[in-house]
């Protein structure tokens, strides 16, 4: 792959993650219920590479969605029986997403935690349905 359509990639992500990033009334951006099966994206954008996230941890942490790009964790947690792991928030962990490429992101927060997530191409849903 050649790096213009590498940039052109990254470029797109982050204009999607900056048009959902707020409601243009100073407010978060709406979130959809965990039900629906999507990861509450974006509620501000610090930088532009770095946003504010919400993980969704509630069946262990493995998928991310920011923008309309699925992400899955190179190594998904869970406590072992569909769950998060000890130390983590249920059902949401809030911390910071870094997009390092176009296909890269980690997520971080204040606890400590570290996930690394590459994104799905062509994606269009999570592949895990959490009930």
């Amino acid at each position: 792959m050649t790096e213009k359509p590498v940039q052109a990639a990254f470029t797109l992500v982050l204009a999607a993650l900056l048009l959902t990033a707020c409601s243009g009334t100073g407010e978060p951006a709406s979130q959809e219920s965990p039900s629906a099966r999507t990861t509450p994206s974006v509620r501000t954008a610090p930088s532009a590479r770095t946003i504010a996230f919400q993980l969704y941890t509630h069946c262990g942490i493995g998928e991310a969605r920011i923008g309309s790009t699925y992400f899955e964790a190179e190594t998904p947690l869970s406590d072992g029986s569909a769950g998060p792991p000890d130390g983590w928030d249920n059902p949401y962990q809030s911390g910071r997403m870094t997009l390092t490429s176009a296909t890269r992101a980690v997520f971080t927060d204040d606890a400590g935690h570290e996930v690394v997530f590459r994104a799905r191409p062509g994606a269009k849903a999570f592949t895990v349905i959490c009930q």
